[in-house]
C-alpha cells in the first residue's frame, strides 16, 4: 500500500515519527512535506497536493496532520473524491473506513501522542470498505453533493 502523508508546522515532529513507524512496517511512503519545522508554512500548501493524490488514486490513503487536525480535514475534504475525518480513537478509524470508505485520517499532533496516532493510522490503513449496499448508497448522495453543490 502507497500511503501519502502531510502536515504543516503543527504535526511536523508526529509527521517524522510516523513516517520511520509506516515504512518499518513495510509501507511505502509519499511524503507531501512540510520537509523542515517552519512556523510560517501552512498545511494548505501540503495537504491539497496529498488530498488529490488520493482522489486521483497515485496513493492508496493519506494521513494529514495539523496543529489540532481540524484545518487538515476542512480543506482535504474540499477535494472531490476526497473523504476525510478527524479522528482520535480507534473505532473511529476502523468504521471510518468500513462503513464510510475514508480515505483520509486527520491527526492532531498538538493533540494526540504518537504512540496513539500510531495505533489510529494503524487501524486506519489495515480497515477495509464493507461495500455493504447502505453504505454504497450513502456514498453515491455524497458523491452527488460533490458534483452538483449543495444551495447552488
Amino acid at each position: 500500500m502507497l500511503v501519502g502523508i502531510a502536515t504543516d508546522h503543527g504535526g511536523f515532529s508526529l509527521k517524522e515519527v510516523l513516517v520511520a513507524h509506516l515504512k518499518g512496517a513495510g509501507y511505502q511512503v509519499h511524503d507531501f512535506g512540510a520537509c523542515a519545522q517552519n512556523p510560517d508554512d501552512d498545511y494548505l500548501e501540503f495537504v491539497i497536493p496529498l488530498a488529490q493524490a488520493v482522489a486521483d488514486g497515485q496513493v492508496d490513503r493519506g494521513i494529514a496532520i495539523c496543529g489540532s487536525g481540524v484545518g487538515v480535514s476542512v480543506c482535504a475534504n474540499k477535494i472531490p473524491g476526497v473523504r476525510a475525518a478527524l479522528i482520535n480513537d480507534t473505532f473511529s478509524a476502523r468504521q471510518g473506513v468500513e462503513d464510510d470508505h475514508l480515505n483520509v485520517i486527520c491527526v492532531g499532533g498538538r493533540t494526540v501522542g504518537p504512540s496513539v496516532a500510531w495505533d489510529l493510522v494503524r487501524t486506519f490503513l489495515t480497515a477495509e470498505f464493507s461495500q455493504a449496499a447502505r453504505h454504497l448508497r450513502r456514498l453515491e448522495k455524497v458523491a452527488l453533493l460533490e458534483h452538483q453543490g449543495v444551495g447552488k
